[in-house]
């Protein structure tokens, strides 16, 4: 095979050790090759890099192993190209299986350009990232506090939820803390209501006619704190997320005037797929790379399986959040999409698809400066109109009904 760089080398990182192997091409076919084995501190890694420099190598390819590949591609970023792949992709023929053999069969693989790169992102886009996905995460803590609380309050009696959307919204966090302070009278209890609520106070005060005692009270007011805390920590980290969005305010704008976008699904988006699109060939690479496309398994000339691949799991599940959100809309593109899938293949087929058509059109959006372009819940039927007319008339026609055609006509 062709050698397509002269010099390079193959990382087999680990945890607490890094394998390098520098192979070169030498002429007449052969080559040389020297390996060394490195810790992963930081003097360790600038020593690895120090040497990767003697050696003259100019590319590096390791493999995307845990978190444990970050700290080498922030040291050797800017001084070779480094390449991150997939471990799936590079997995050697079964047998003796060393570090030493994988550096090197890395290396191998590299030297003659069988290697593909995944997607990094530039740093400050991977800081980004990392707070959009720390800001799931307590998201999804809230949830899991808010769970708890209620199954307090059901085994102290206390139906709260039953009667209220929200068990946790200003009423009822004002009873929960009236409650934490010692108060048991369920008309009291009921009096602190808000809005909307207060036009259920007979259902409320029965509610509220509960068994608390010291136990549950001690429960509630841990989670309590804990709840508020929490929420603490997503306020700061939202004013991060905002206060770095800033230089960027013009795209998180634009990507908002898709329906089903909010701020915080354009802050995620941009997050995980970052701004610059010229990494993409086209729409259906970003598609690829991100699992959100039909996958495809064909063996003699049968399609045996469609499945998607995992992919990106935060930008998957930003996207099918929109999704959802679009599912419950009227009179748009995305809705029309939704509900034309939905009724062939069920609801979570059509999320996806809709997921894949939202990631479509925020790659044509950023990568040409445009705003959305609306096309309209009847962009179906106008591309083909008298297929649709053929089969609404067949549909009448299997019921009992003649059915006769007429234009409209025409008002001045």
């Amino acid at each position: 095979m062709e050698v397509l760089y002269s010099c390079c080398c193959g990382l087999d990182v680990h945890k607490k050790s890094i394998t390098a192997c520098v192979l070169w091409a030498q002429p007449g076919g052969r080559s040389g090759k020297e390996k060394r084995r490195f810790e992963t501190f930081t003097r360790d890694l600038l020593r690895l890099a120090d040497w990767l420099r003697e050696c003259g190598v100019t590319h590096v390819a390791m493999e995307s192993t845990g978190v444990y590949w970050k700290p080498v591609w922030n040291i050797l970023e800017g001084q070779f190209e480094v390449l991150l792949v997939n471990a799936q992709h590079i997995k050697a023929v079964p047998g003796r299986k060393t570090d030493q053999k994988d550096s090197e069969w890395i290396a191998d693989l590299l030297q003659h350009g069988l290697l593909r790169a995944s997607f990094v992102p530039p740093r400050a886009t991977r800081e980004l990232r990392d707070l959009t996905r720390y800001r799931v995460s307590l998201t999804q803590e809230i949830n899991r506090i808010a769970n708890r609380v209620q199954k307090v309050l059901e085994d102290a009696n206390i139906k709260l939820a039953s009667v209220a959307t929200d068990a946790l919204g200003a009423s009822g966090r004002a009873m929960l803390e009236a409650m934490l302070a010692g108060e048991e009278d369920s008309s009291r209890l009921a009096e602190m209501s808000k809005g909307l609520l207060r036009n259920k106070m007979p259902e409320l005060q029965l509610a509220m006619e509960g068994r608390m005692d010291e136990h549950h009270r001690f429960l509630l007011r841990q989670l309590y704190d804990h709840l508020l805390f929490t929420e603490g920590k997503l306020r700061e980290i939202e004013q991060e997320i905002a206060r770095r969005m800033r230089p960027f305010e013009a795209e998180v704008a634009r990507l908002c005037t898709i329906p089903g976008v909010d701020r915080v699904t354009a802050h995620g988006l941009l997050a995980e797929i970052g701004l610059n699109m010229d990494q993409f060939p086209s729409a259906a690479h970003l598609a690829s790379w991100a699992c959100l496309c039909p996958g495809s398994f064909e063996s003699a000339g049968k399609r045996l399986s469609g499945k998607m691949r995992k992919g990106n799991v935060s930008l998957r599940r930003c996207l099918a959040q929109a999704a959802w959100a679009i599912s419950m809309q009227r009179n748009n593109y995305l809705s029309a999409l939704y509900r034309r899938i939905a009724a062939r293949r069920g609801a979570k087929r059509a999320v996806m698809a809709v997921a894949h058509a939202l990631l479509v059109i925020a790659f044509h959006m950023l990568k040409r400066g445009e705003n959305y372009r609306e096309l309209g819940a009847d962009h179906f039927d106008r591309i083909n109109v008298s297929q649709i007319r053929r089969s609404l008339v067949r549909r009448l026609e299997r019921l009992g009904h003649k059915v006769t055609l007429e234009p409209l006509a025409q008002t001045a």
